[in-house]
């Protein structure tokens, strides 16, 4: 369950990276919600931990349902463009760059996977490889959804990295991080939407054609 939860959140993050419809984005990016809840659900099982139980649901609600939903709202009324048209990078390159991101987290990870050859440890490249992916996705887009989804994807891994090389970073803790997360998407959501209204789209590269 370990392994297919933390293939789930590469496959996902690839997903993002190869699609440019929004809708389609944030779909994958709940699915990507399901899998860190997966992942967790697999520790706490693992473990016996109430507590990893309990983070699992939060995760499952939060990052599965919650975060989607408030992605949906900002992309409702945005106008015809539900698409990404001109990213940086094309999607053909944008692949290889995630592959070779992978195998980067793969070398980068070795030192701590051998230090201690655990189920969990040796999941730790695939997170690290969601953050890179993430990364890539938050520099190479230029709609601002596509940009936030990024910095959530980043997040995930993050948080994933987090729990498989400490089984577990403490409820109390995991919660304020998550408040925080759900915090910037709603700043987010707000700041999208003014920007609606003024200047009638939230592409980034558009917005600075107007500014010149």
């Amino acid at each position: 369950m370990l392994n297919l939860a933390a293939g789930g959140l590469l496959l996902t993050a690839v997903l993002v990276l190869w699609r440019r419809e929004l809708t389609v984005i944030v779909r994958v990016f709940g699915l990507q919600g399901v899998a860190l809840s997966a992942l967790v659900a697999a520790l706490a099982w693992d473990e016996s931990s109430a507590e990893l139980a309990m983070v699992a649901v939060g995760f499952l609600v939060l990052r599965g349902a919650v975060l989607p939903w408030l992605l949906r709202r900002a992309l409702a009324g945005a106008g015809p463009v539900q698409r990404e048209t001109r990213p940086v990078i094309n999607v053909a390159t944008s692949l290889l760059a995630a592959a070779a991101l992978t195998l980067l987290a793969l070398a980068v990870s070795r030192p701590l996977v051998d230090l201690a050859p655990t189920p969990a440890s040796r999941a730790v490249p695939i997170a690290i490889a969601v953050v890179l992916i993430g990364f890539l996705v938050l520099v190479t887009r230029r709609h601002a959804v596509s940009q936030l989804v990024g910095f959530l994807l980043m997040d995930n891994g993050i948080t994933a990295v987090g729990f498989l090389t400490t089984s577990g970073i403490g409820l109390v803790v995991e919660i304020g991080v998550a408040l925080d997360v759900l915090l910037v998407v709603l700043v987010l959501q707000v700041l999208t939407g003014r920007m609606r209204e003024a200047f009638g789209d939230t592409d980034l590269d558009e917005l600075r054609e107007l500014h010149d």
